[in-house]
């Protein structure tokens, strides 16, 4: 599954009580990302919802099953979190939830929302995130096709050019 990768935990981060940081095998809730990411403050709350698609490359997908070393994973969202605050300080909220378990297509696997006095920084720090997450979480995908295979998908192939992750 992941052979050949090695992974070094995250540096401590100061960690932001007013973030939401989640791996759940539950089902994701737009409208709860939503809330949480909001604030008197913000002038735009941009949400990025990944969901499972029918196909990768023109080959049918019928599910994908998510796993994940979870401690590991948390930290790294709150290190997104923490470099969000970097490089956007007013950012107000940060939100990422991510999904474990076998999902079908259609089903939420991530939610990122990035609360902001302004649209522009919102869109930017929203987009940050979900790219970071991508090639820096210790998140595994199993591809379930439609003619019963599967194959296992690592963070790393999303490091690659031309990677659609």
């Amino acid at each position: 599954m992941n052979a050949g990768l090695t992974f070094t935990a995250p540096m401590p981060v100061d960690v932001y009580p007013q973030d939401s940081m989640a791996m759940t095998f539950a089902p994701l809730s737009l409208e709860e990302v939503y809330r949480l990411a909001d604030d008197p403050a913000n002038g735009a709350v941009v949400v990025m919802s990944g969901m499972v698609r029918n196909n990768t490359e023109g080959k049918a997908v019928v599910a994908l099953e998510y796993q994940a070393y979870e401690p590991m994973a948390i930290r790294v969202f709150q290190q997104i979190a923490a470099e969000i605050r970097q490089q956007w300080p007013d950012a107000t909220r940060v939100v990422i939830h991510h999904r474990t378990g076998k999902l079908t297509v259609g089903e939420i696997s991530v939610l990122v929302a990035v609360g902001c006095p302004h649209r522009s920084e919102a869109f930017a720090a929203c987009k940050y995130a979900i790219d970071t997450l991508k090639h820096n979480a210790p998140i595994w995908k199993k591809e379930h096709w439609a003619d019963g295979s599967t194959s296992w998908v690592s963070i790393g192939a999303c490091e690659q050019p031309g990677a659609d992750c």
